[in-house]
């Protein structure tokens, strides 16, 4: 009763937020560009990508507009890509974001991520990074597709963790391959003094739609939730499972909030072309704008509807689906280009023997 009464004042909380949706969290993709060659890879990264990296100034001009509505420090701008240290300009970039108010941070591999990359990162303001650990080394090593991918992603990490000023956080893909060493790799992260831990699982999306072996098989969502569930007791390090996806019984268990897909409600994004969408995960058709011929600001202000008004995703499996009013149609990321099916449904996995 008590957690059917929190799910119902968060929905409310959720519809005043979708009703303000104050932009909070803005993706910059700054390349696609890539050192390592990722089996889930949802944009298909390379490391000679045929689009060229997207110009700074390009990027800056199409944000400024932001700070006559919001206040440029309520604002994020999270780098991606690609693999974002490989624009040798980074340093100057963020220096430039600083200058104009915003905080900024990185989303990295770690595999080219030196102390002499840091150390600039760090005089540039960087206040934030989110780096990926899929696993002990062979499971890394397999989804990232090199052989030191693990090692140099732990060098990243100690250096990231030594460095107080910032905040992190670490991310894990579950898989077939490394779900029974969760437990493993849970006690890694601690002996190194690690606070924050993300678990995601992975949509068939970009490569991923080609692998069966990165989806979980029957009966390994349910343990990874209470795998999350029982992580979560250990206070000397912070444990969640991502945040977009409704969950049933185990809402308000394994992550600190319940459901709520921030895509176009206060997470949008500026794709390598200039494009204008909302998380970059998302299919490509859910695009809104360009900068090269639309003010960003007023495409978030006016549009961004699909994702504000969700009562398009009743359709499919989500029909006549009770638990509607609390999942609000899930993940952005986890529907299809033609907008008719939920691709998966974690609540559905969450029932399989």
């Amino acid at each position: 009763m008590k957690n059917k009464l929190s799910q119902s004042v968060f929905n409310s909380f959720r519809k005043n937020e979708i009703a303000l949706h104050e932009l909070s969290y803005l993706f910059w993709e700054c390349t696609q560009r890539c050192n390592l060659k990722c089996l889930h890879c949802g944009s298909d990264c390379i490391a000679d990508a045929k689009a060229p990296d997207l110009p700074f100034e390009d990027f800056l001009n199409a944000i400024l507009p932001l700070k006559e509505a919001f206040k440029p420090d309520s604002i994020i701008i999270a780098i991606t890509g690609g693999e974002p240290v490989l624009r040798k300009d980074l340093p100057k970039c963020g220096t430039k974001l600083r200058q104009h108010g915003f905080r900024w941070g990185i989303v990295t591999n770690g595999y080219d991520y030196t102390p002499e990359i840091h150390g600039s990162l760090l005089g540039a303001g960087m206040g934030s990074v989110t780096l990926s650990l899929d696993g002990l080394e062979s499971s890394h090593n397999w989804l990232r597709g090199r052989s030191q991918s693990f090692s140099r992603a732990v060098g990243a990490l100690e250096l990231i963790a030594s460095s107080n000023s910032l905040n992190y956080d670490v991310v894990t893909c579950v898989n077939r391959r490394n779900f029974d060493e969760l437990g493993l790799l849970k006690d890694f992260l601690i002996e190194r003094k690690i606070k924050a831990w993300r678990l995601f699982t992975i949509s068939p999306i970009g490569r991923a739609a080609e692998n069966d072996e990165l989806m979980l098989g029957p009966g390994q969502m349910k343990q990874l939730m209470d795998f999350i569930v029982d992580a979560r007791k250990d206070k000397r390090m912070k444990t969640n499972f991502c945040c977009e996806p409704y969950l049933g019984e185990y809402e308000g268990n394994v992550r600190d909030s319940y459901s709520f897909c921030r895509a176009g409600v206060h997470v949008g994004s500026i794709l390598i072309d200039g494009s204008i969408s909302a998380c970059p995960n998302i299919n490509r058709n859910f695009i809104q704008g360009n900068i090269y011929k639309d003010n960003f600001l007023d495409v978030w202000n006016n549009k961004f509807q699909l994702m504000r008004d969700r009562s398009w995703m009743k359709t499919g499996i989500c029909k006549d689906c009770k638990d509607f009013k609390n999942c609000n149609g899930g993940a952005m990321h986890q529907w299809n280009e033609k907008k008719d099916s939920i691709m998966v449904c974690i609540r559905q996995k969450l029932k399989e023997v």
